[in-house]
């Protein structure tokens, strides 16, 4: 199977051509929403840290970063900075340089305050652009396209029927070679024994049941029990009862493939295959890591209804709920509400998805991008000081 992408001077693929403005802290948002607002091609960040951060929480805000502008479809990258800030400009630039990709920097402090940054960032980003519309699309196989899974807004028909579907996608691209990443740790929380029995090496078991514990104990820790959080209110009301039942509907996402891996949070697999990636249930958190991992296309299932897309990679959205889909015809891509109906199977719908899937790879617009839909949230695990 393939698709039409981009080729990076690395060998990796990219199926969508982005200049990157990526800010550093929120200090810099202004400039760099701007300056990609002024520039067709750019996409930007809306890092609403990178400061005052310590320890662990502050590394992982500066990984998230660097690995965003380090996905394959972001062809260039200019980096805004305040200049004083905690991810500092100077060593995001640094990181991405060492990769081969191309990429300049502006500082609002050293470069003229927030009129000279925007035209230096600007010019900057007009250049890429030029150089990025000369590339074409050329043939890619299958094998080198990573996909993220993920999961909001759900109810009854999204452990039935969208789930499903996608697990089937998720399957046929591992099984030709892809990769693939479940998210959201908390929805297999009553679910994570089934999932750990799928690992192909006991320490890959080992560290998914420890994801679930570790998950459930940070709760603990604050004084809360996770689940009186989940199911969601809106859970709820689409007649999901328990955690559990939530969790055993979710994880039909990852289909039936042996897991590979557990990945940290904004962490790109070195490997094929399916992986799960340590990451909260709140949507626009769980993509942003997951585009930072790499993911080129999401697709994003949702029984009640949402429109969030992403910054960095296109997503398909898809339901099992005839009257969510009839509601928000201009978010959602796919109806698969023909399973729940019981004129079409999971397996003919899972074809359905994967074909979408190749067609957005090559270049399809999905709704969430045409409606300019461009959430991003970096995960963030300890109070600003």
């Amino acid at each position: 199977m393939k698709f039409m992408g981009y080729r990076r001077a690395n060998g990796q693929i990219g199926i969508r051509n982005y200049v990157l403005v990526l800010a550093t802290s929120v200090c810099s948002n202004q400039v760099a929403r701007e300056i990609a607002e002024k520039v067709q091609g750019c996409t930007y960040i809306n890092n609403t840290f990178g400061c005052c951060q310590i320890g662990s929480d502050a590394r992982l805000t500066t990984k998230t970063v660097i690995n965003t502008a380090l996905n394959g479809n972001i062809g260039a990258v200019v980096v805004v900075g305040l200049g004083c800030e905690g991810t500092e400009p100077t060593y995001v630039y640094d990181e991405i340089l060492k990769t081969g990709k191309p990429v300049k920097m502006v500082t609002i402090q050293g470069d003229g305050g927030t009129l000279g940054a925007l035209a230096k960032g600007a010019e900057f980003a007009r250049e890429f652009a030029q150089q990025l519309s000369l590339q074409v699309r050329e043939e890619c196989d299958i094998s080198e396209l990573i996909l993220g899974m993920e999961c909001g807004g759900s109810d009854t028909t999204s452990g039935l029927a969208s789930n499903p579907t996608v697990g089937e996608a998720s399957d046929a691209i591992v099984n030709n070679g892809g990769t693939s990443m479940l998210s959201e740790t908390t929805e297999f929380i009553g679910a994570e024994h089934v999932v750990a029995r799928r690992a192909i090496t006991p320490e890959a078991s080992d560290a998914i049941l420890k994801l679930v514990r570790d998950c459930e104990a940070r709760a603990m820790a604050l004084g809360e029990d996770i689940r009186g959080g989940q199911p969601t209110p809106g859970n709820i009301e689409g007649g999901l009862t328990t955690i559990e039942e939530k969790s055993l509907g979710c994880i039909h996402k990852s289909g039936h493939a042996p897991i590979t891996g557990v990945l940290n949070y904004a962490d790109i697999p070195v490997n094929k295959g399916l992986y799960i990636m340590d990451s909260p249930g709140q949507d626009v958190e769980s993509m942003t890591g997951m585009a930072a991992g790499g993911a080129h296309i999401m697709v994003f299932t949702t029984g009640r209804g949402s429109p969030t897309g992403n910054a960095i990679a296109p997503v398909i959205k898809i339901t099992g709920n005839k009257q969510t889909y009839n509601k928000m015809p201009g978010n959602i891509d796919l109806d698969v509400s023909a399973i729940i109906d019981g004129d079409k199977s999971i397996p003919d719908m899972g074809q359905v998805l994967l074909d979408e899937i190749l067609l957005v790879a090559s270049g399809k617009q999905t709704k969430a991008e045409t409606l300019g839909h461009k959430e991003f949230c970096i995960y963030k695990t300890a109070p600003t000081f």
